[in-house]
């Protein structure tokens, strides 16, 4: 969920893996402010999504367009999830994990409890899916549990009195940049976001994310985030920083200029466009991915909305290499297809080669021309520093995997 500036949003599911954070029914105040990682397990949901690309482009038009982004409630393959607990003593919800959104509720399905830590705010939420689906309420604080090492005071939480297309959810918990909550509260123009406070509070040291994923199809296919720093142990080489795109809209989010070569041959010169754990595909504009598609020679799967390509187009497939900062980022072939494992997930069939790289539907120029999504994050370590406004990325042992 990524807020506009009125008290409404437009959310997309992020289509990706299904994870879970673990988490302490017993939380405790740390005494010292350093690091704190949540490790994540993957889960693959059994009914899967029709038309994946569909999903990930209505959600960057959404971006474009001004509105917000980040869900659609009914269109995952797969998707983040957290327990958390609120209240004391605590009692914990499903929430969906996402940086390209900041605000964090709950209540859509699973009731809110009210303990002695609970304060009414006054204020109303109201937040509209791009569906139709929708969820209001109301504002509250309360102590908020991640896990022993992370817990949050008088954390801003929005209750939900009505709601709908959340199915198996009970909110969401945002981890996007305090901006994206403008005018989300009747009786507020923005609100801290659960880092803001972490740092705030000084239970971490800076505000920063860490965020590895393990491929899918990865023998491990695990992952955990990070507050308050990166975790040194998940990657091979040093994180390279780059400052929060200048441009709008993608300046709004975890936005970044990079430019892309498939090859030899350039396809999109460098431009604006976002880094977002919330889509599932590479998404590109439209006049580079024609670029894409024809060097590739893939062919558009309807069933998936993705390129289809045969095993000897695959053997002759190219890297893609994004420039970012000025420094380059080469995605390998396997790590360009979808893995085959999963096909059935996206309805595609099986032993069929589908490519990850997808078109925004708009030309170059939107300033919003791209999104690395999870298919490129599943390859690359990603720092979310707000600290020091910016967004970095190292190789991992999975950058060269062939698992795919």
């Amino acid at each position: 969920m990524v807020p506009s500036r009125s008290l409404s949003s437009l959310l997309a599911l992020p289509a990706l893996a299904f994870f879970s954070l673990s988490v302490s029914a017993l939380p405790h105040p740390r005494t010292t402010s350093s690091p704190a990682t949540l490790k994540l397990a993957v889960r693959i949901n059994s009914y899967g999504l029709k038309n994946i690309a569909a999903a990930d482009r209505a959600q960057i038009q959404a971006r474009q367009a001004g509105g917000s982004s980040s869900i659609s409630a009914t269109n995952d393959v797969t998707t983040y999830t957290a327990d958390i607990g609120v209240g004391n003593p605590p009692t914990y919800y499903t929430v969906l994990v996402d940086t390209g959104s900041s605000n964090t509720w709950i209540g859509a399905n699973k009731a809110y409890e009210k303990t002695a830590t609970s304060q009414d705010t006054g204020g109303k939420f109201y937040v509209e899916y791009g569906d139709n689906s929708y969820v209001e309420g109301e504002e509250y604080t309360d102590i908020v549990t991640l896990n022993s090492d992370l817990v949050i005071d008088k954390q801003s939480i929005g209750v939900a009195s009505q709601s709908s297309g959340m199915e198996g959810l009970d909110g969401l918990i945002g981890l996007g940049p305090v901006d994206l909550t403008q005018d989300t509260v009747s009786n507020a123009y923005e609100v801290a976001t659960v880092t803001d406070n972490l740092y705030k509070q000084g239970t971490i040291s800076s505000e920063v994310l860490g965020v590895f994923f393990a491929p899918a199809s990865s023998d491990d296919s695990s992952g955990e985030l990070t507050f308050g720093d990166f975790d040194a142990s998940k990657i091979t080489g040093g994180i390279n920083y780059v400052p929060i795109t200048s441009t709008s809209p993608a300046s709004e989010y975890w936005g970044i200029d990079q430019s892309i070569r498939y090859g030899d041959t350039p396809i999109l010169d460098q431009t604006a466009g976002i880094v977002d754990t919330g889509t599932t595909l590479i998404l590109i504009a439209s006049d580079a991915f024609e670029k894409y598609q024809s060097a590739t020679g893939g062919t558009l799967d309807e069933a998936t909305g993705l390129l289809k390509i045969s095993s000897g187009q695959y053997d002759q497939l190219s890297s893609l290499y994004f420039t970012i900062g000025g420094v380059t980022y080469e995605l390998t072939p396997n790590a360009q297809i979808w893995p085959r494992s999963l096909n059935s997930a996206i309805g595609g069939t099986t032993g069929s080669i589908y490519l990850v790289v997808s078109s925004t539907g708009s030309p170059s120029g939107s300033g919003l021309d791209f999104t690395n999504g999870y298919c490129f994050l599943e390859r690359f370590y990603s720092v979310f520093d707000t600290t020091n406004s910016r967004v970095g990325f190292a190789t991992t042992e999975y950058t060269d995997a062939t698992t795919n």
